[in-house]
Formats: structure tokens, C-alpha cells, sequence
């Protein structure tokens, strides 16, 4: 199977014509959408939105009198946790992840519930009975674990049917033919094409240029540098207003477990009586507050918590490289910003998020960064390694002491399963990017104090390792919450 990245979507070999091999921007791995998973809400949201247009293109949506949509894999045993079926409802009003608020999110769901029909794309009102319509389905699809089917139905007579896969952190393929696993191929039109650690040392090498620099230069050959500072402004403020509202929002999570947060009251402890007002203030009063080792552990958990509370109440997040593990790289950019660097600016978050979306990047294509496909380790695992390599080139080291902290970090979650309790990103997802975070920070600093010249493990065997874990592991430790924690914790006891 031939895939094209397009607008969020992978494109089969049908619709390839008109566009060129597939880039992975670092904007493709820091996606802003809305939580509690980019493969089971972002994913199924986009496809939604992807089959609408294509229905309304060939001019036949206004034909459509009824919609059905099946599941399949752990979309179905995970999807009502993961409010997939909330996520496929407002994917087929046309409703934008990245712009709507989310506080409109529950009336329009409570409209469609209430009015059991649906306006698709904004424009045509439709029967629709989201318990009869979308249908949960245990068994899985041939190509991967998050498969979701779209009817389109013209009074009893089929006239649409396309089956899309949800493949990690809001990616999306359509279904033609399948593969042994999605394949990533770059732009001709990249100065630098990477497709493993090794090639991307290379060009540092031989240009004398931090990775950084490499990153920034293929990423001008899609936009103007100015279009890339505004973009990536516009994600680190989504970042930092989703630790500011989780570190200030008290309570229960949603879902049933009956999971208090727990950002707000460490953030009670720890900022004292330092006055602020935004999250922009916020960020001064911190770097103003005197912290100490134990101290700079809960700031960074606390920073990282807050994000993932804030996912699992389907708030929105940026994903890093998913919605499941968006905590750790904000969580570790703070610590630069508030811990090491009280004169940091702009110019070093930049340089923070070209590295971590690029590490990404070099992961996807060496392996996967679905949970449903990898476990835990495809996340965590893998928003981890971005964090501590992006932390370690701020901190002065060099492009090999970038890749042995992402080699540390990765090497160090090799293995962890993904084994959500009631199909919720809440345990142990949550505590998980805390731990991812900790985790990036020390291998930063044991990369730091490595001689590169005496690494044993290189990056991309790390990658190589972590698919053929993968491969081998467990269906039921692959997000269906079928096996570990997921099975061994009553929800009845929560």
C-alpha cells in the first residue's frame, strides 16, 4: 500500500495523482486537536471530516438519507472510553478539532442526542440514531487495529463505502490496498531527507549544523520561515495554556473512575503566594520561585499532569507525537524554561520543538506511534526520547549526544504495555507522562556526560527493537484493555 500524507490525511494510491511522495513535518507530529486520544478521538474525527468532503466532492452528500459507521479492533473495545463516538459525530457536522470551542462539544452532542438527527457538513439535516448508527465491532481489519468503516445509504440503497485507518497521533489512511505496516517516504523537494537517525547525524556532520538547523531548513522548503514561527507559537501556546488550565482547574475527571485531579492541588502546594494573572505571568512567577531537586521533580509532574487532565476531560492538547503521551514535552520544555533557563525566549522553544517533531518523525518511520499497534512503549516511549533529545541540543550537546538521549529514553520504556482501566486515557496513562518526563530530563543529562564516540546502542536500533517488540507483544496489551491493569483493577472498586 502507497500512502500520501495530505491535510492530516494519508491518501491511497487512487487519489495520489495530484500530489507528490509523503513529508513528515514536524507540524504532522505536533498536531493541536482535541483529547482524550489522538487515534481514537483526533484519528476517527478526521476521517469523518475527510469522508464528508469526499461525499460532498463527488455531489452525492446531498443525497445521503442515512449514515452508518463500524468500528473495528480497539477502536471498538476502547472507543466509547476514548469518546470515539462523540469524535465521529462532530467529524460528520464539520466541526474543526483545532478550532472548535470546547465548550460547544456537549450541546452539540446533547442537540444530536436529543434531535436523534444530525446535520452533516453544517448543511444537510439527516436521521440519526448514534447508538443504532455507529456500531462497536470486536473483531479487527487486516492492515491495523484502529479500523473504522463509513455507509452512506440513499434510502435502503448503499452509494458510499470507505474504510479508513486511525494509525497514531491524528494520522489517517485511507484504505485501498494493505501492507505490513504504514511507510513513510519523504518530499523530493527536502534539502535534507531523513529517514533514520544515522542519515540525520550525517548531514550535521557534514554541514557543521546543529539538527535543529537541518530541521529548520526542510521544514522553509514547505513555508516561509515566518508561517513556521507562527505556527509554532501557536502550538507552544496551546501547550502552555493546557498546563495553565489543568494546573487551575479542580475535581473529577469524567468517565466513572472517579479520578480527582491531581495538578491543581500539587499547583496549590508548590506556587505559594506569588501573584499572576495569565498564563503568560504565570510562567515569571514560577521562574520566581525558589525550587529545590524535590521541588523541580513535582514542578515537572505537576506540568505534566495538568495536560493529560485536561486531555482526559477532552479538552484540547497538542499532540506529542499522541494525545495519550502530550504531557511530556510540554512538561520538559517548561523545566527548561522555569528550571535551567530564566532568560530563555522564543527562540529556544523553536529550537526545542524542531528537534522533538523531527526524533517524531524518525520514529514513525522506523516503527509506529499507535498505542494499538505498539503499546505504551510507541507513546511514552517515544515522547520521551523527543523530549530528551530536543532538551539535550538546548543544553549544548551535541547532534550524537542528541540521539543517545533519545536512545536512553526510548531504550528505557522498551516493552511498556498500554492497558487503560475502562478504556480511559486516565490510569495509568496520566502518571505515565510524568514518569516520560522525568525519564527525558536524566537522559539528557546521561547523554550529556557521554562520550559519543563510545555509544553501544545506536538510535535506530532502539527504533528497530521497539517494532519488533511490537510485533511480538500481546494483542491484549495494545490499547483493547483486555489484558494488565485494565483487567486486574475492578471498575466496580474505583
Amino acid at each position: 500500500m502507497t500512502l500520501i500524507f495530505y491535510n492530516n490525511i494519508y491518501l491511497s494510491s487512487k487519489k495520489q495523482h495530484a500530489f507528490k511522495m509523503e513529508c513528515i513535518s514536524i507540524f504532522n507530529m505536533l498536531k493541536i486537536g482535541i483529547g482524550p486520544s489522538s487515534s481514537h478521538t483526533l484519528g476517527p474525527w478526521r476521517a469523518a471530516e475527510e469522508w464528508i468532503h469526499t461525499l460532498e466532492n463527488s455531489n452525492i452528500l446531498n443525497q445521503v438519507t442515512s449514515i452508518k459507521v463500524d468500528l473495528y479492533g480497539s477502536l471498538s473495545l476502547t472507543g466509547k472510553g476514548h469518546a470515539t463516538d462523540l469524535a465521529i459525530q462532530l467529524g460528520l457536522t464539520g466541526s474543526d478539532p483545532e478550532q472548535i470551542p470546547v465548550d460547544d462539544i456537549k450541546p452539540i452532542i446533547d442537540n444530536i442526542n436529543k434531535s436523534q438527527q444530525i446535520k452533516i457538513n453544517g448543511k444537510y439535516k439527516i436521521d440519526f440514531n448514534s447508538k443504532e448508527a455507529i456500531v462497536f465491532n470486536r473483531d479487527f481489519l487486516p492492515f491495523h487495529s484502529n479500523g473504522l468503516k463509513f455507509s452512506a445509504f440513499k434510502n435502503d440503497s448503499l452509494i458510499s463505502s470507505e474504510i479508513y485507518y486511525s494509525i497514531g497521533g491524528g494520522f489517517v489512511v485511507q484504505e485501498e490496498h494493505t501492507g505490513e505496516k504504514e511507510k513513510a517516504v519523504i518530499y523530493s523537494s527536502f534539502p535534507y531527507p531523513i529517514q533514520t537517525a544515522k542519515e540525520l547525524e550525517k548531514y550535521c556532520r557534514e554541514k557543521q549544523l546543529k539538527i535543529s538547523d537541518i530541521v529548520l531548513e526542510n521544514e522553509k522548503s514547505l513555508r516561509t520561515n515566518s508561517k513556521i514561527d507562527a505556527e509554532i507559537q501557536r502550538i507552544w501556546d496551546t501547550m502552555l495554556e493546557c498546563m495553565y488550565i489543568g494546573c487551575h482547574t479542580e475535581g473529577k475527571l469524567p468517565g466513572g473512575l472517579n479520578v480527582r485531579r491531581r495538578a491543581y492541588d500539587i499547583h496549590q502546594k508548590l506556587k505559594g503566594e506569588t501573584p499572576y494573572t495569565n498564563h503568560k505571568e504565570w510562567v515569571v512567577s514560577i521562574r520566581n520561585t525558589e525550587v529545590k531537586f524535590r521541588q523541580i521533580l513535582k514542578w515537572v509532574s505537576c506540568f505534566a499532569l495538568s495536560v493529560n487532565e485536561v486531555n482526559a476531560s477532552l479538552g484540547r492538547v497538542v499532540t506529542a507525537p499522541t494525545n495519550g503521551s502530550a504531557g511530556v514535552i510540554p512538561a520538559v520544555l517548561m523545566y527548561y524554561l522555569v528550571i535551567e533557563n530564566h532568560k530563555a525566549d522564543f527562540k529556544h522553544i523553536k529550537q526545542f520543538l524542531l528537534v522533538a517533531g523531527e526524533i517524531g518523525s524518525i520514529v514513525k518511520k522506523g516503527a509506529t506511534i499507535s498505542a494499538a499497534m505498539g503499546g505504551c512503549q510507541a507513546e511514552i516511549g517515544v515522547s520521551s526520547a523527543m523530549a530528551a533529545g530536543a532538551l539535550t541540543e538546548l543544553l549544548g550537546g551535541t547532534p550524537e549526544q542528541v540521539m543517545i538521549a533519545s536512545e536512553i529514553a526510548m531504550e528505557h520504556h522498551l516493552g511498556l504495555t498500554c492497558d487503560p482501566i475502562g478504556g480511559l486515557v486516565q490510569i495509568p496513562c496520566i502518571e505515565r507522562n510524568a514518569m516520560g518526563a522525568i525519564k527525558a530530563i536524566n537522559a539528557a543529562e546521561l547523554a550529556l556526560d557521554t562520550d559519543s564516540h563510545n555509544i553501544k546502542v545506536p538510535f535506530d536500533k532502539v527504533i528497530n527493537t521497539m517494532w519488533e517488540t511490537a510485533k511480538d507483544m500481546h494483542t491484549k496489551y495494545k490499547e483493547t484493555s483486555e489484558g494488565g491493569l485494565a483487567v486486574s483493577v475492578n471498575i466496580a472498586d474505583c
